[in-house]
């Protein structure tokens, strides 16, 4: 497969996870996808299938199970069925199978305190976040409403490997072309406290009005979504992210009243510690937030 090619099939993979993202909460058509991509369906699966190494249909199941997971917990208000629904399950009885069949307890359960072992055997298995000894006592959120923001982007398979790599492309892209004025963003599809973290979408962006054609030539693109979100400022090193992360959803959020979206959270990094050498970052973190 030559470059051109590999190239295209990422964009084009990389906007079939979007749509499958956007769309969770209603019934995804292929047929209607494969129209809007303008190809057909043989070739839509053929190509999600070779970029990302799962069909597309264990995705959405996936993606709806994992989001489901975690409104259970940010949406102590909703009942069971209305998470379901949230996450595009119209069948109470078929959402209650897949979740026992995913994370071995039911929804109830999970709920009443199950996803704390779950969520502890995710941070144990992360040998960075176990170092990380930061206190988020003094930390307070403010609320704020975000525009829509364009960015172009990397998707990276997993929470951890390859992060650091991502980065770098990017930022050699912006080295490259002399990009002077640019955001760095950590889009975060999927809660990595209760996702495991080689499953986890890690959408490293870059958000610049400069030399457009360029970032289009090599980069897929989206729109990071409008809304109002619970800001947070935090310094550090960078094994201290996750750490913070699964503060901001068991802690904070439980003592907040406020519930989440299924819109993802996502980092503005004011310093990245995946490009600097002492693996300081300084970030403002964003969760989309109602009440």
């Amino acid at each position: 497969m030559n470059k051109d090619t590999l190239q295209r099939n990422t964009k084009l993979a990389n906007s079939i996870m979007y749509y499958i993202y956007t769309h969770i909460d209603v019934n995804i058509d292929m047929n209607e996808l494969s129209r809007s991509l303008d190809i057909s369906k043989f070739h839509m699966h053929k190509v999600f299938k070779n970029v990302f190494g799962k069909n597309i249909y264990e995705s959405i199941k996936s993606i709806r199970l994992q989001k489901a997971a975690s409104l259970l917990l940010t949406n102590k208000y909703s009942t069971i069925s209305e998470v379901a629904n949230l996450c595009g399950y119209s069948s109470h009885s078929s959402f209650i199978k897949a979740f026992r069949d995913k994370f071995e307890v039911s929804p109830k359960e999970w709920r009443k305190g199950a996803y704390k072992k779950y969520s502890n055997s995710i941070l144990k298995a992360s040998n960075i976040s176990t170092n990380s000894s930061i206190n988020f006592s003094n930390i307070s959120a403010s609320i704020v409403e975000m525009p829509e923001m364009k960015s172009y982007y990397i998707r990276n398979n997993g929470y951890i490997n390859n992060v650091k790599e991502t980065w770098q492309k990017l930022y050699t892209l912006i080295l490259n072309n002399k990009v002077k004025n640019y955001q760095m963003v950590a889009l975060l599809h999927d809660n990595p406290t209760i996702t495991d973290l080689n499953e986890c979408q890690y959408i490293a962006c870059i958000i610049t009005d400069e030399q457009e054609d360029i970032f289009t030539k090599r980069l897929p693109k989206f729109k990071i979504s409008d809304g109002v979100y619970a800001k947070f400022d935090l310094q550090g090193y960078g094994e201290d992210i996750l750490r913070f992360i699964h503060w901001v959803y068991h802690d904070w959020l439980v003592d907040s009243e406020y519930e989440t979206t299924t819109k993802p959270s996502f980092i503005v990094y004011h310093k990245n510690s995946y490009i600097n050498d002492e693996n300081l970052f300084d970030i403002s973190y964003y969760l989309s937030i109602k009440f």
